[in-house]
């Protein structure tokens, strides 16, 4: 394939001409002449990767801080404010996600005539960078695949979702930033460059830089604004993709998981059922003892890993009356179970940071009416600035930890 080039231009090691294929593959893209538009040259390349780079920082960080969130390390004090801090977060988080799918398709269009390079490896070098490249494409393509399928909680595999997600993060992160490394050369050359200092010929009966630019940041804004309004209340009937949206389910908050689907219903519906706290002293409390107990109202959104978030009024008894009732320190942890037993998360921590929060509710009621429940009755944890997985439904048993 030949290079055409403009006199005096510097040469990059891009553009040094590699040995022709053999003639019997000399065809598709190893066909002479082929990729010869500049829409796949190195700066259009560096303007498409810089934002898929940056979608995907975003995805990285405010996922790490959501696996946090969920697995509090015993090192990690998480704040209970500002009580929308995880809708915002995970909010960005899966904004960033689906919006990097048409980003990555772009970086994949305009780079993949170097995946067609003759040799294929001109050096332990050159194959290890290409190498890196098939692990960071890899990582990419799974990463949002599975988080797209995560979404409308789709699950066609039998690993565990989360901890498979969070690990190959890390390692698409570290392959990012290996390429990074390795491009930084070509990177720097072509970060702010204007198309004036472009050598390589503009050829009218293509289609411009500018032009897929635009093609491409429309498609962000359409792929984005058709599902934020699960996340964004105001713009809830411009998302026609969202799979949740707020003010739609029972009582007019959404629900991940039925009650039905928890298998919970018979123990739920049980007039015997009571509450069990113990620590220091034990009790055992009714629905009707806790509705006699001063009750509080809050407003607060509940926000799910899945990224959709909706707010609503819920009222019940402070867990910090509770955790008094039963004489537990100050500075004690509350370990809540839920009367689902086959979910990762029907057991769930609290320290003190929520517990001693005024925000945190073990809720009876939400939006002025007794919790249905498929929301969790006959009682539920509601708490400020926490992911939707640790706001627990059903409980049946608190335990103080001392």
């Amino acid at each position: 394939m030949r290079s055409t080039r403009v006199p005096g231009a510097r040469r990059l090691p891009h553009d040094i001409p590699l040995p022709a294929p053999p003639e019997v593959l000399r065809k598709g893209p190893l066909r002479a002449g082929a990729f010869r538009t500049a829409l796949h040259d190195p700066r259009t390349a560096v303007v498409v990767g810089r934002l898929l780079g940056t979608a995907l920082i975003v995805c990285f960080l405010t996922g790490l801080l959501s696996h946090l969130m969920q697995h509090q390390p015993g090192w990690l004090a998480l704040p209970s404010r500002p009580v929308w801090g995880y809708r915002v977060t995970q909010g960005a988080h899966v904004a960033a996600g689906i919006a990097a799918v048409p980003l990555l398709l772009a970086k994949l269009w305009v780079v993949y005539p170097r995946l067609y390079v003759w040799p294929p490896a001109r050096s332990l070098r050159h194959a290890l960078e290409r190498l890196s490249i098939a692990v960071l494409v890899a990582t990419a393509v799974f990463e949002l695949a599975t988080g797209l399928i995560n979404i409308v909680q789709w699950y066609p595999w039998a690993f565990p979702f989360v901890p498979v997600h969070y690990w190959i993060g890390w390692v698409l992160t570290g392959a990012l930033i290996l390429h990074i490394g390795v491009q930084l050369p070509v990177i720097t050359e072509h970060w702010s460059r204007g198309p004036e200092a472009d050598p390589r010929p503009v050829d009218d009966a293509t289609p411009s830089r500018r032009g897929l630019l635009v093609a491409l940041g429309a498609s962000v804004g359409v792929v984005t604004l058709a599902t934020i309004g699960q996340t964004v209340s105001p713009l809830a009937k411009a998302s026609p993709l969202a799979p949740r949206r707020p003010g739609v389910g029972p009582q007019r908050l959404p629900v991940n998981r039925t009650a039905a689907q928890a298998g919970v219903l018979q123990p739920i519906r049980d007039p015997e059922w009571r509450l069990t706290i113990t620590g220091p002293l034990e009790v055992s409390l009714s629905r009707a003892e806790l509705l006699a107990m001063p009750q509080h109202s809050v407003w607060l959104p509940i926000a799910c890993v899945e990224g959709w978030s909706a707010s609503a009024r819920w009222t019940g008894v402070r867990i910090r009356d509770l955790m008094d009732r039963v004489g537990a320190p100050a500075d004690a942890t509350l370990r809540v179970f839920s009367l689902e037993q086959f979910s990762p998360y029907s057991v769930m921590e609290m320290r003190r940071e929520y517990t001693r929060d005024p925000l945190t509710l073990l809720a009876l009621g939400i939006n002025g009416e007794p919790l249905a429940e498929d929301h969790g009755y006959p009682a539920r944890i509601i708490a400020p600035n926490r992911p939707g997985v640790l706001q627990t439904k059903w409980v049946t048993r608190m335990e103080v930890l001392t």
